[in-house]
């Protein structure tokens, strides 16, 4: 699963590809307290993006709950990015909260639905050219995507060990790209879908296949028990 750091520097890139700043453009920073779940994409410096329209960007963790208490300096990053879920007593410095005071229900629904594909549903082994079975996937996912305002749609391909380190990297590149080319073939924008090849460098099986002999393609104990290696991570980001 992509933790929550490693989301928002999969974010923060896919800004770049699609023009947008993280905080240059804009007049004031606004810093978060990143202890816990950050309900807003952030940078290095810990600073909320925001889109070319000067609106933060929010992760899959936001709530108006969330929006309301994660800090930023002395007030809540809220004051900053969502000012109509935010109690107006609570963006005052030194203001004590009024009584009974609640956040507004939100103007849109985030949504941020994450798929895992097994790389081998989708290609054959060593391959990156899509299967039948992939593209029936890809083709309920690209549905799906319809059914939102989206934002970006984040393709992470990962390989097994089999091989060299470049060659997987290239790989599990080609293979996050023909994901991109398939879904912009069935209607979504180019310029929405972020592509990158994470290679062998995260795999999920761990100690299991160390004793399966000889580390190669023809070595099908192998193949087979590294399988869930072999996967490309789809996450679509939007709002309903």
């Amino acid at each position: 699963m992509i933790k929550q750091a490693k989301k928002q520097l999969l974010m923060a890139a896919a800004m770049a590809a699609l023009g947008l700043s993280a905080s240059a453009s804009f007049a004031k920073d606004v810093v978060v307290d990143t202890k816990g779940e950050v309900p807003y994409v952030i940078d290095s410096r810990a600073v909320v993006a925001r889109s070319g329209h000067d609106l933060c960007w929010r992760t899959g963790y936001w709530t108006p709950a969330a929006a309301a208490n994660t800090m930023a300096g002395q007030v809540p990053v809220g004051c900053e990015c969502d000012k109509d879920v935010v109690p107006a007593d609570k963006c005052v410095v030194g203001a004590a909260p009024a009584a009974g005071a609640k956040a507004a229900a939100p103007a849109v629904a985030p949504v941020a639905e994450k798929v895992k594909l097994a790389a081998d549903t989708l290609f054959e082994f060593d391959k990156a050219v899509l299967l039948p079975a992939g593209k029936a996937k890809l083709d309920d996912l690209a549905a799906k995507a319809k059914d939102v305002k989206l934002e970006v749609i984040l393709a992470v391909g990962h390989t097994d060990r089999i091989g060299s380190d470049a060659y997987n990297q290239k790989l599990s590149e080609k293979r996050a790209a023909a994901v991109k080319t398939y879904l912009v073939g069935k209607g979504v924008e180019a310029n929405r879908v972020y592509t990158e090849g994470k290679g062998e460098k995260q795999p999920v099986t761990g100690d299991k296949c160390k004793k399966l002999g000889k580390e190669s393609g023809k070595n099908k104990k192998l193949v087979e028990c590294l399988q869930p290696d072999r996967r490309v991570e789809i996450e679509v980001i939007g709002t309903k």
